[in-house]
């Protein structure tokens, strides 16, 4: 009864109908929770200090996926169970995650703004998701990489700590002529973001990397658009950076 009552509360985190304690594991399966895709990187000092004194502050920026486009409620996007999963994992913590997503943006347009934002925010981290519309759109990774470090030079001013997360996967049969072959430039992508963040001590989530292991969600977590995460996607990925992250800061 108990293995039926865990499976069936996991199954409804992620947003999916459970009928019986095997169609609910296996669905719950279907998202391999684990705090292996977080690498800490030495980082993180700084939140692990504000969940030891009972409040943590993470603002979130980025482009549609922080924003939660594709998500059939806003209740049900990236950052809103992301905040109710750390809570969960950080029992006696007060959690706050600031949504501050735009979709659309490139690492550009996010770096324009980043400083006013974490005057507005006051966090203790920054989640900052970046490169997957700087490769839809063709950009350079020399401009890509001019506008992460340009960031870079903002977050460090302001002495918070950093999460990054790479660009997320796109369906390997995407009909989107855009959207069709991009998986082998996002996963460079990715691999330079993170070696970036393991260069300057920053945590990173190895979001593209994470996806793979999503093939039995609806959609491997991609919606009917073929771009913007659904919302067993957005359920997934919440969890499993809760799992990672709480990992790191407890």
């Amino acid at each position: 009864m108990i293995r039926r009552s865990v499976a069936i509360a996991a199954a409804l985190m992620l947003g999916l109908p459970t009928l019986t304690a095997g169609q609910a594991s296996a669905r719950t399966a279907a998202c391999p929770v684990s705090a292996e895709w977080l690498d800490n990187n030495g980082g993180l000092e700084r939140s692990r200090a504000a969940v030891r004194s009972g409040a943590v502050r993470v603002l979130a920026v980025g482009s549609s996926s922080i924003e939660g486009i594709g998500a059939s409620r806003p209740e049900l996007g990236f950052v809103p169970r992301l905040e109710a999963d750390l809570r969960a994992r950080l029992p006696g913590v007060e959690v706050t995650v600031i949504n501050r997503g735009i979709g659309g943006e490139t690492a550009a347009d996010t770096a324009n703004r980043l400083a006013q934002e974490i005057t507005a925010a006051r966090p203790d981290l920054v989640l900052w998701q970046l490169g997957t519309n700087d490769v839809l759109r063709d950009r350079s990774l020399d401009a890509l990489f001019d506008d992460y470090r340009r960031g870079q030079a903002i977050l460090d001013s302001a002495g918070v700590d950093v999460m990054v997360i790479d660009p997320q996967r796109l369906p390997e049969g995407a009909r989107n002529p855009n959207f069709a072959g991009r998986n082998p430039a996002l996963a460079e992508v990715s691999r330079l973001i993170a070696l970036e963040a393991g260069r300057v001590g920053y945590a990173a989530f190895r979001r593209f990397d994470a996806m793979q292991g999503w093939s039995a969600l609806p959609g491997g977590g991609v919606g009917p658009d073929e771009l913007h995460l659904n919302d067993a996607g957005y359920a997934c990925w919440a969890a499993v950076t809760a799992e990672g992250l709480a990992a790191a800061l407890r």
